[in-house]
């Protein structure tokens, strides 16, 4: 049996910033360690699991079987010595220091990250919000929520765990103010199906609402160029004749600047409604409902305006 007395829990935090990010530097940017340091913890992972563990491949590395096995096992740990450490009987929000990892997407981050940091400065000053990227790889998984307090992302898209509604907003289609295919503000079918699309992904094996609505109409149109995220959408967009999709919000806040339009299309409008999700073996968590309700409180002022009461 191995002596836990001799165990590094630093290795561990390296250990699942190794197996998120394949990556030494951004292993070693998301744990603030230098990449000669993340190197050295990595010789002795090698040696403590007897197992190459990232293995190069071209100019990257990928996971060994191995590391891919101890992928839901390291994230449960974390998980508990997170428990152990930040979880208090009770949570007083105005003394703690804890860090919230949330993953979100770029579109979550321009509505509600100001509001809701705005509440955390006057309720909880000595806590801090770290946001990171939503899993590019594929679907959000029990691992992703296990490894993230809370993950914010579209409900309807298969993700596990508990979730709370936070605000929603209905798609539009962008398309350059002098795109000739745009007649009296409006796009056909036929235009729709001509023209060359700007296409959000968020994960190789998740299809999107505007995806979804789409094949529902019988179009699977022709990709000039895939983004990661909605708000790339704008821009790639500015200057060409192709289209795009994106929530209404994000239309507003760069249509006019960068020269687009917002197109009326035959296609049905698409809800999106963007939830917090979390593993269920945080609901007892204090401070991380806490943060659910500061995010809810965070999300009326997206949908309500400026005036929302806080």
């Amino acid at each position: 049996m191995t002596d836990v007395r001799k165990l590094d829990l630093n290795l561990i935090v390296v250990l699942d910033a190794l197996l998120a990010e394949r990556n030494l530097t951004r292993a070693g940017e998301r744990v603030g360690m230098t990449q000669p340091a993340v190197s050295g913890a990595l010789g002795r992972l090698r040696e403590l699991f007897g197992d190459e563990l990232l293995e190069r491949q071209g100019r990257g590395f990928v996971l060994t079987p191995r590391a891919r096995a101890l992928i839901p096992v390291v994230a449960e740990c974390i998980t508990e010595v997170r428990r152990l450490y930040d979880v208090l009987p009770e949570f007083d929000p105005a003394t703690s220091t804890r860090t919230f990892l949330v993953s979100a997407s770029d579109y979550v981050l321009a509505e509600v990250s100001a509001p809701l940091l705005r509440v955390l400065a006057e309720e909880a000053p000595g806590t801090n919000v770290e946001f990171v990227g939503l899993p590019v790889e594929a679907m959000v998984s029990p691992i992703d929520l296990l490894r993230c307090d809370l993950v914010i992302a579209g409900t309807g898209r298969g993700i596990p765990g508990k979730r709370t509604s936070l605000f929603s907003d209905s798609f539009v289609c962008l398309v350059d103010a002098a795109n000739p295919s745009l007649e009296d503000g409006a796009l056909t079918v036929d235009a729709l199906r001509d023209l060359r699309h700007v296409r959000s992904v968020f994960g190789a094996q998740a299809s999107t609402h505007i995806d979804d609505a789409l094949t529902a109409e019988g179009l699977i149109p022709s990709v000039a160029m895939t983004v990661q995220g909605f708000m790339p959408v704008p821009f790639a967009l500015a200057g060409t004749p192709w289209v795009g999709w994106v929530p209404e919000r994000t239309a507003n806040r760069y249509a006019a600047s960068l020269g687009l339009a917002v197109a009326r299309t035959p296609i049905a409008p698409s809800v999106l409604v963007e939830a917090a999700h979390w593993h269920p073996s945080k609901s007892d968590d204090a401070a991380l409902q806490w943060l659910v309700h500061k995010l809810r409180q965070a999300s009326e002022v997206v949908e309500f305006g400026e005036d929302a009461e806080l």
